[in-house]
């Protein structure tokens, strides 16, 4: 929940709300990297707080879980317009915890869901390349569709990075592919299909970084295994 920066640093123990104030305005404080002002509110489950450098530590117990996220639920806390989210389906699972990153409401399959928000910024910054596979179903001109859709490199303007991608099965005018990505632009490998003429007819993240999404069913979710959330995190540091 997100609360004053003065009310967090007091609960922290380390100085008064007017105290706090002070540290603010002398640039002492920061926020996810960036110098706090006097009315910014954080969460500190979520965001990285530093006082002199020296990170705030949340008493929350830290929670990993994966998803098999179904069609038809978009990936947030909250949905103005109603929508089913991603929260109802974890909602038993003891803790608040936020989706990394996204997978948009026609997609599906694994979603890291945590409440350590360290990890959720080393894992969502730029530089840190994780890769994502998907297996995308696709009809249309299926014919040489691995090779262009590893040749695409612009989206309508946009820049990206090739994308890895093997033919796993087809007929005719359909087919399964591969598809593995380091960024995550928007809608990106339905507009790399699109662009290659090809039409999704079903989108699945089957790993992300070191996890698998393996036999998981739909709709529901794990606990990551220790060793599972060793390799997460020991591979983002």
């Amino acid at each position: 929940m997100e609360e004053r920066i003065q009310k967090l640093l007091s609960a922290a123990g380390i100085c008064s709300r007017r105290t706090a104030e002070t540290y603010i305005t002398a640039g002492r404080v920061t926020v996810n990297g960036r110098p706090a002002a006097l009315g910014d509110r954080a969460d500190l489950e979520r965001d990285d707080i530093c006082v002199d450098g020296k990170r705030l530590q949340s008493k929350t117990e830290r929670v990993y879980l994966l998803l098999n996220k179904p069609r038809g639920y978009v990936t947030t806390l909250q949905d103005e317009k109603g929508r089913k989210t991603v929260a109802e389906l974890v909602k038993d699972c003891g803790a608040r915890v936020w989706p990394v990153g996204r997978l948009d409401m026609d997609s599906e399959g694994l979603l890291l869901m945590t409440n350590d928000g360290e990890l959720t910024r080393r894992l969502l910054h730029p530089g840190e390349e994780v890769e994502k596979t998907y297996h995308v179903w696709v009809y249309g001109p299926v014919a040489g569709a691995a090779k262009r859709l590893a040749a695409v490199t612009d989206l309508e303007g946009e820049c990206i990075r090739p994308a890895r991608v093997e033919m796993l099965r087809h007929t005719t005018r359909t087919a399964e592919l591969a598809v593995t990505i380091h960024e995550g632009k928007n809608r990106q490998i339905r507009r790399m299909c699109a662009a290659c003429g090809l039409t999704v007819k079903r989108l699945r993240r089957v790993r992300e970084h070191t996890l698998e999404l393996g036999t998981l069913p739909p709709g529901t979710w794990r606990y990551l295994s220790e060793a599972e959330r060793m390799a997460l995190t020991q591979s983002s540091q």
